[in-house]
């Protein structure tokens, strides 16, 4: 059954990888979360419209990567462990085209095969402290990325994360504590 599920996952992460590289731009419904957007156009992005530019890495397989970085945080905003899972297996595919895509593949790994949401948001931190680094060092060629800091995180140790727009929202400690973080660095 578990070879089953990890088949199941790594198939819908294909998948979305797939549809984020999409160059067409044709109008289509999201319905589930009931909007219109360009079909080429990644969720991240549309989520992202009104609050904030969309997000362009210099570096555009890092860019495929990060956008399902923001997928992986905005599933552990609402603490989704299974939607957490397809975006880590996401990023583990995107992690083999880039430079020292090992050391990025190793720390989604421990997303993917976490059973819990506490144990997701553990490694997430320090996923998250790569991605900082591999952000900064491609620089963007459009909108901003916000690094927010939370000082409870980790039993009070803290830990950043990335984000698209300025309003926090947690993903170490999701609905329980949405807004706990401020915004540390603007990454332009």
């Amino acid at each position: 059954m578990r070879t089953v599920t990890n088949f199941i996952i790594t198939l819908a992460a294909v998948t979305l990888f797939a549809a984020c590289s999409n160059p067409q731009k044709t109008t289509e419904t999201d319905a589930h979360e009931g909007r219109s957007h360009a079909a080429g156009e990644t969720h991240a992005e549309t989520t992202e419209k009104g609050t904030a530019a969309a997000v362009n890495l210099k570096d555009d397989k890092l860019n495929a990567v990060y956008q399902h970085y923001v997928h992986l945080t905005n599933a552990l905003v609402k603490g989704d462990v299974a939607e957490a899972k397809v975006a880590a297996n996401a990023i583990e595919l995107g992690a083999k085209d880039l430079a020292n895509g090992t050391s990025l593949a190793s720390l989604v790994a421990k997303i993917g095969s976490a059973t819990d949401i506490d144990a997701q948001r553990i490694a997430y931190a320090e996923l998250s402290t790569n991605f900082i680094e591999r952000v900064k060092a491609s620089g963007l060629s459009s909108g901003e990325v916000y690094v927010d800091y939370c000082p409870m995180a980790l039993n009070d140790k803290g830990a950043s994360w990335l984000s698209n727009q300025k309003e926090i929202k947690n993903p170490y400690f999701g609905e329980n504590m949405l807004a706990c973080g401020e915004v540390k660095e603007t990454i332009q």
